[in-house]
Parts: structure tokens; sequence; C-alpha cells
């Protein structure tokens, strides 16, 4: 779960995998959030939110020992082939003439954790409108950055 009050880890004990899988629903959470905020302008772009599954990335280069040994065996064994295949979601996300604003291209959460390219359910958090709304509220204060010109939420 997220904490909009403590996105960088200095009331708690920061771990990488926590942290890590923080910022992913954060991603989900504010693309939603940028859609409702499109939405409630008026705007004709939308905003969609993707995760391109378990891909062999450089990321891994920042975990260490056991953890490290797993999150490289995790990835052989149920992750893309290679990082191109993630790439295409994010270009299955982007040029898909189908989707729809608010929606998550994503792996559908079975084994192997490859994301097809398609829209998925979002599962609560993910679902969070006060955790959206707050989020939003944070990364407008941390970045001194008014978004108000996108109006109010529907």
């Amino acid at each position: 779960m997220i904490d909009p009050a403590d996105l960088h880890f200095r009331q708690r004990r920061y771990r990488p995998i926590p942290a890590y899988a923080q910022s992913k629903l954060a991603n989900l959470l504010y693309a939603l959030e940028l859609n409702q905020r499109l939405a409630g302008a008026g705007a004709e772009t939308i905003a969609v939110a993707l995760e391109p599954g378990v891909t062999p990335t450089d990321l891994v280069r920042h975990v260490r020992g056991a953890t490290r040994l797993a999150t490289l065996a995790i990835t052989k064994l149920l992750g893309q082939p290679d990082a191109s295949a993630g790439a295409r979601v994010v270009l299955r996300a982007a040029t898909d003439p189908e989707a729809r604003g608010g929606d998550y291209y994503a792996p559908d959460g079975r084994p192997p954790l490859r994301a097809r390219g398609y829209p998925i359910r979002i599962a609560p958090p993910g679902t969070d409108a006060e955790i959206r709304h707050a989020l939003w509220a944070e990364s407008e204060r941390l970045t001194g950055v008014d978004y108000a010109v996108l109006g109010p939420v529907r």
C-alpha cells in the first residue's frame, strides 16, 4: 500500500522490493488520476497505465545476494524472453486504437507473468480514489507544479 505522506520511506524502514512495488502502484494510480482529470477538463487526450511484466533488464543490478539469484531465476522462468518483449507492451498501450482512458495493460497474474499487451481488470488497491487524490496532491506539493488547469475530478 502507498503512504502518500511517506513516499520516500523516511518514516519507515526502506526495503528495495516494497519500494519498487510502491512505485509501480503509484504509476498506476497516477495514470488513473490523470485520466480522470483529463476527462474532467473535457480533453480528448486519454491516459493509460501499463506494466510490461517481468522483463530482463539491468534493474536487477541493484539487488544483491540470494535475492538477486531468486530474481534472475524468476525472470528466466516466468518473465518476458527479452527486453524487447516488454517494450512491445509499451508500444501496444501507446498505439492501440481501441484503448480507453484508464485502461491498464499488464500481465493477467497467471504464470508465466508475460504481458499480453491487452488491458486487464485493475484490482484494489489500484482502484482507491482516495489514495489517487492524495498521491496527486503530494506530487503537486513535491514538484511545486499546480495542475489545476486540468480541472476538477468528475
